[in-house]
């Protein structure tokens, strides 16, 4: 075996479920409230609209550290990385000493301004591990060297808090592999979109937070860049929840602050939306404005939808395919779950009554509206970000995502929709999880205003570039195989809004101030509008990033040599009746098994096609064809 790549949900769902380390936090004192104070927002964006509209409701997180296991230490660096109070190591000790005593299992330590002088943090590092050695020590200089008091001491404290969780997980993991004779460093994927050796993810395990539906956005990269597509939507549907990434130009957009369980804490990560639309999504009818609404609270796995049989009474989105047609309760999951029709029928009956809608308008309005939601999250990560979907193609994987994509992507205009890989679309994060680069990312707060002094941008670069060929040694990376790109998050001096501008040349050379000048104003009115950057005033740059490569063997896909129209009679499976709402009636539909599909294979909507994991729904006045490569492509207007 080349290389093994395990993605893991261990440290979300540690976070999730609250069963975490128990953490202690060494501060700045006079500081020490800082995580408890957190931001005016509390964590709740725009996500969750109820908690938006109705905010004074809303409440803080549990706290993931209690004060009483918080420390203050007498240190203060200033914002020039200048040492105003020395570090007082005997109070470091005392605070070490009753942290242990009350039995934490992991230190957080997070000291103001330590990314600009780290050795105050490293210190007491080194402190705890003399002290402590059995205790998982997590600091902000590794984890988030970046101005934001809060920011950077969330994710320094979450680091810890599922750290001994994940280092013993991992480290299970990778003796058992050692065990079995596998010599190469295994590799975890992360949530800046590559992977990382199993040593870096037990040190900072924060990475992994969200890697799962990142590994999507991999994969889409990776099949994109073989079928030459720069521009695509990745949309994960599953159960529960309903996930939207970008690829502009052949790379993925990213984001540099993140939120979970309410606390936002800066890593830098492809940028995943989410929204609760999926299959789970539940069906409610408001009796005092007798409306409609689907989502966001989902049935879950247990008892999962009505159709599940296992106990779920309100409808879900799933319950409304099974009505319309667009599931076939006999087949579904290759016909390893018998689903229950009339338990659907019956639980989007109960909904239909109060609305005086019939059976059959009801539970199409249930998948519409389902699918206009996940239309409005895709606007607002392309129209409302400068981008225009009608320059996309949309990659539709998860369980759900296929049945409901021919909808949701004809709102948005998009060139066509690939089902990536048939069955395999159900487990595209697994595919993308196999495709994933060795990626590190390293960061350097350094703000400066123009006019800037190439050297010292220059010597910030040299250290980054630095810390990636350390690391990049201990992955064993040969340095051919190494590959670097350069960015700089830049704003208008006494402005906030900061946007990345990439560095091809790596370096800043002579007469370079110009052209870094029109890259941020592309860029910036490329956001926020024609005309919003103001030319005369001056500019400054925040945060110098580097993102270090390292290209690793991938599953390979090869187009087909020969394509064939004619369609196996072994592939049809017959007719059913299917409610379209765009006939608003039902049609003997025609039914084919996706397995059986072959490249140059052309199906003319309205029809289905099943596979073991997932249904590829074709509406009305759409086409499906299968391509070289042997995705699904559904088009438009043909």
């Amino acid at each position: 075996m080349a290389v093994l790549t395990h993605g893991t949900t261990v440290g979300t769902n540690t976070l999730i479920q609250r069963r975490g380390a128990r953490v202690g936090l060494i501060t700045t004192r006079g500081h020490e409230d800082a995580i408890h104070i957190m931001r005016g927002s509390r964590g709740v964006t725009s996500r969750d609209i109820r908690k938006v509209v109705h905010f004074p409701e809303s409440q803080k997180p549990v706290p993931i550290v209690p004060k009483r296991l918080i420390e203050g230490v007498s240190e203060r660096i200033d914002c020039f990385g200048e040492v105003v109070v020395p570090l007082n190591e005997t109070n470091a000790v005392d605070a070490i000493t009753r942290l242990v005593a009350q039995n934490v299992e992991a230190i957080a330590v997070c000291f103001l301004w330590s990314f600009k002088h780290s050795r105050h943090e490293l210190r007491v590092k080194e402190m705890i591990r003399d002290l402590a050695p059995h205790v998982f020590v997590s600091c902000s200089v590794d984890i988030a060297p970046k101005w934001g008091e809060y920011e950077r001491m969330t994710a320094t404290a979450l680091n810890a808090y599922i750290g001994p969780v994940m280092a013993k997980y991992l480290g299970n993991l990778d003796r058992q592999l050692k065990a079995s004779g596998y010599t190469q460093p295994l590799q975890i994927t992360q949530c800046a979109g590559g992977s990382i050796s199993v040593d870096k993810a037990r040190e900072s395990p924060l990475l992994t937070l969200d890697s799962g539906p990142v590994s999507g956005v991999t994969g889409s990269q990776y099949l994109g860049r073989l079928m030459d597509y720069s521009n695509i939507i990745t949309t994960d549907m599953g159960g529960t929840s309903f996930d939207v990434g970008i690829i502009s130009g052949g790379q993925p957009a990213y984001s540099f602050v993140s939120n979970v369980a309410q606390y936002e804490y800066f890593l830098p990560r492809v940028d995943i939306q989410a929204i609760g639309s999926g299959g789970g999504s539940l069906a409610r009818v408001d009796k005092a404005s007798r409306t409609l609404s689907v989502g966001p609270e989902s049935a879950g796995a247990d008892p999962g939808p009505v159709c599940y049989g296992k106990g779920g009474t309100a409808p879900t989105v799933t319950d409304a395919d099974v009505v319309l047609g667009t599931i076939n309760p006999d087949n579904f999951l290759g016909g390893r779950i018998k689903l229950d029709r009339k338990k659907a029928v019956d639980a989007v009956q109960r909904i239909a009554n109060p609305l005086k809608l019939s059976l059959m308008e009801v539970a199409s309005g249930i998948a519409r509206i389902a699918e206009f939601k996940m239309a409005d999250i895709i606007r607002k990560v392309t129209v409302e970000k400068g981008l225009d979907p009608r320059d996309f193609v949309l990659f539709a994987f998860g369980g759900a995502g296929p049945a409901h994509a021919g909808v949701f992507a004809y709102e948005l205009g998009v060139k066509k929709v690939v089902i990536p890989q048939k069955e395999i679309a159900s487990t595209w994060c697994a595919f993308g999880a196999a495709s994933a680069d060795i990626l590190h990312v390293y960061e350097q707060v350094d703000i400066q205003a123009s006019p800037f002094d190439a050297a010292r941008v220059n010597r910030a670069l040299d250290a980054l570039e630095q810390k990636a060929n350390e690391q990049l040694d201990r992955d064993r990376v040969a340095k051919p195989r190494r590959r670097f790109q350069f960015s700089l998050d830049m704003r208008h001096r006494g402005q906030i809004n900061e946007v990345k501008v990439m560095l091809p040349e790596k370096r800043l050379k002579k007469g370079f101030a110009e052209a870094l000048r029109r890259r941020f104003i592309t860029r910036y009115e490329q956001l926020y509008g024609r005309g919003s950057s103001y030319g005369e005033a001056r500019l400054e740059i925040v945060t110098l990033r580097l993102r270090a490569i390292a290209a690793t063997p991938r599953p390979k896909l090869s187009p087909a040599r020969r394509l064939s129209t004619r369609i196996d009679t072994k592939a049809v499976l017959g007719k059913r009746d299917i409610y379209w709402a765009d006939l608003k009636k039902a049609a003997r539909s025609p039914v084919y098994d996706g397995a059986l599909l072959v490249p140059g294979n052309h199906v003319v909507g309205p029809a289905v096609i099943e596979t073991t994991d997932t249904t590829v729904v074709v509406h009305p006045r759409r086409s499906l064809k299968v391509d070289a490569f042997g995705n699904f492509e559904i088009g438009f207007g043909k």
